[in-house]
């Protein structure tokens, strides 16, 4: 079976800016653990805003871990368990990835395409990239918010890329995407090491990517080069509209 990765451009760890709060704990994947500051109380964020606490964000807040460390640990066993475990490769080939062509049978493929990747180099890549910037965006937004963000710009990255395209697809690029849209525009603070070695700003680095994109779409480079634009769109919209508001740190 010929499958379409949706890769993503290797990446290395964001250097957070100046903050309001330094980072203390147990590191990103205890981030939940520690004590959530909210600082739209505080004059220094305007006026007083009660912050939501939707259903996502009571359930984050039980949780020992973050939800991106969650994503994580979930695509790391499902390609360590099907590549050593015969019938669980079988299963995952004929129920986990996305097709156009059985997407109505099997709806729920939209979702599960995202904890597939099609070798180890995929899935290394998407998640360094998912460890670096997944995790610094969850930071930020709180789980609820991350989850959705990243969630939903993986399902219309899928819709995107089956409008184009009838080859399978797997791969968590083009949530990825949305995650990096997100984090763009509500920290363009961020710099970061393209191919680790040249430093550049977030949002130049979406530009690129976003070129790159542009440019091999319709190549037959097996690269789901629609869904990452698609995933980025996604992201970019939730931070126009995050963008005026307060972020949570944590501690």
């Amino acid at each position: 079976m010929q499958l379409q990765f949706d890769l993503c451009p290797s990446a290395s760890s964001a250097q957070k800016g100046p903050v309001r709060e330094r980072w203390g704990g147990l590191g990103p994947l205890l981030a939940r653990a520690g004590r959530r500051v909210d600082y739209r109380r505080r004059d220094e964020w305007g006026d007083p805003i009660t912050p939501s606490t939707g259903l996502l964000d009571r359930i984050g807040a039980l949780m020992p871990v973050s939800y991106s460390g969650v994503i994580l640990l979930i695509c790391i066993l499902v390609f360590f368990l099907g590549y050593y475990i015969p019938i669980v490769r079988e299963f995952v080939q004929n129920y986990l990835i996305l097709s156009r062509n059985h997407a109505l049978e099997m709806p729920w493929t939209i979702l599960t395409y995202m904890f597939v990747h099609g070798g180890f180099n995929h899935l290394f890549f998407n998640m360094l990239f998912l460890f670096f910037f997944g995790m610094e965006l969850e930071r930020r937004v709180g789980p609820g918010e991350f989850l959705q963000i990243y969630i939903l710009s993986g399902i219309f990255a899928a819709l995107a890329q089956m409008a184009v395209s009838s080859t399978p697809m797997v791969g968590a690029s083009g949530a990825l995407y949305g995650v990096l849209g997100c984090l763009a525009i509500i920290a363009p603070e961020i710099r970061l090491l393209l191919f680790f070695m040249i430093p550049m700003s977030i949002r130049w680095a979406v530009v690129l990517f976003a070129l790159i994109d542009l440019l091999f779409m319709g190549s037959a480079d097996n690269i789901a080069h629609m869904a990452h634009i698609a995933g980025l769109v996604v992201g970019l919209a939730f931070g126009q509209m995050m963008k005026g508001q307060a972020q949570y740190y944590y501690r």
